[in-house]
């Protein structure tokens, strides 16, 4: 029986890696250097200067850079951040560890990221940031965003946790809010074996706080100015990322490759739609998602030809139980609940051969006549 196609192969990327992750990690193993630490302050500078952002803050996960970046811009209990459902939940917890409240509002469909139409009309006088999240490594419509953002006076925070290396008008994701935050999970374009996320910031104050806060909130050796956390980044993850930063472009530029063919390939086959995309962005493709309105039984038949899918994220967050709370019910956000229901993701990772590649197009197309 011929191997399964896999969704996501991290083996296929660390063996290739393998001699020089193995020097990395020895290397802070000899210098003790576990917690921050030499290799995370390098890892740290060349991410900055890869991202053209003036600071990067290592911390131990996506969740927690996100917390850390809503802290920074002054959030509190009883404020109002407006975000997404269509998101992994971190998205919203990091504003419910505050004891603010998650406003969400409903996403453009080109994207899968904020509408900025809906934005506008969920401002309140309790809003205090603006959160949008760069799905699937697709750039948000980021520029009447930062427009609505600047005229009502409230800061703009990215999450591109899946969106690293990503461009919109030119620029880098990750650089326009006023304090962004990222992941390194081993899943991610640009991951890490094992957790780490980063805060990313031209603010030199913002920076300094931030790097506080992960140690305990010190200003210096046992005085703390505030409640602080235990968000240093693994010295061993800081080394291994290092490693693998000169290599995201290439890995990025592979799957936009697979991308086009898939979209090539894709085009016109019944009730199958894939994303449009932005016109002035550079996706980087972390999740390749398709959608279609029989989205179990497609990802069954694929089963049987051997190729592996996901489905991301099949319940929206404002209907999630431990958001109940707030009162959403089914039809609060239409385009955010159809994807929601319809989407599945297709293989898509650098590594995939271009054989593999033939064989899910081929899947696809076939179950897609398959269920007419």
């Amino acid at each position: 029986m011929k191997p399964a196609i896999p969704f996501l192969s991290l083996a296929r990327q660390v063996e290739a890696l393998r001699p020089r992750l193995l020097e990395a990690i020895a290397q802070v193993v000899d210098t003790q250097g576990f917690a921050n630490g030499p290799a995370v302050a390098r890892f740290e500078a060349e991410l900055a200067e890869y991202l053209g952002v003036g600071h990067v803050v290592a911390l131990n996960s996506g969740t927690s850079a996100l917390h850390a970046a809503l802290l920074c811009v002054d959030v509190r209990p009883g404020d109002e951040v407006i975000t997404v459902a269509h998101t992994w939940i971190s998205t919203a917890w990091a504003i419910s560890y505050i004891g603010a409240t998650p406003r969400f509002v409903d996403v453009d469909p080109r994207t899968c990221g904020m509408d900025p139409r809906a934005l506008e009309l969920a401002i309140s006088p309790r809003t205090r940031a603006i959160l949008p999240v760069h799905l699937y490594g697709q750039p948000v419509e980021l520029r009447p965003i930062l427009e609505i953002a600047d005229r009502h006076g409230i800061p703009v925070v990215e999450d591109t946790a899946q969106a690293i290396g990503a461009r919109y008008r030119g620029q880098r994701v990750g650089s326009f809010g006023r304090v962004n935050a990222t992941s390194f999970y081993p899943a991610k374009n640009l991951g890490a074996l094992g957790e780490g996320g980063a805060l990313l910031t031209d603010d030199a104050e913002i920076a300094r706080r931030a790097a506080r806060l992960r140690d305990h909130a010190q200003a210096e050796r046992h005085r703390h100015l505030e409640l602080g956390f235990n968000w240093r980044m693994d010295g061993i993850q800081g080394a291994v990322l290092s490693v693998k930063l000169p290599h995201l472009d290439g890995w990025n530029s592979r799957r936009r490759e697979i991308a086009r063919r898939y979209l090539g390939a894709f085009a016109g086959l019944p009730r199958l739609s894939t994303l449009a995309g932005l016109p002035d962005a550079e996706p980087i493709w972390h999740v390749f998602p398709v959608f279609h309105p029989e989205r179990d039984a497609f990802r069954a038949r694929l089963a049987e030809r051997g190729v592996q899918s996901g489905a991301h994220y099949p319940t929206p967050v404002h209907l999630q139980p431990a958001y109940a709370s707030l009162g959403l019910r089914p039809g609060a956000l239409p385009h955010t609940e159809r994807l929601a229901a319809t989407e599945l993701s297709l293989p898509m990772f650098p590594e995939l051969t271009d054989a593999e590649v033939n064989e899910v197009v081929a899947a696809v197309t076939e179950t897609c006549r398959g269920l007419e």
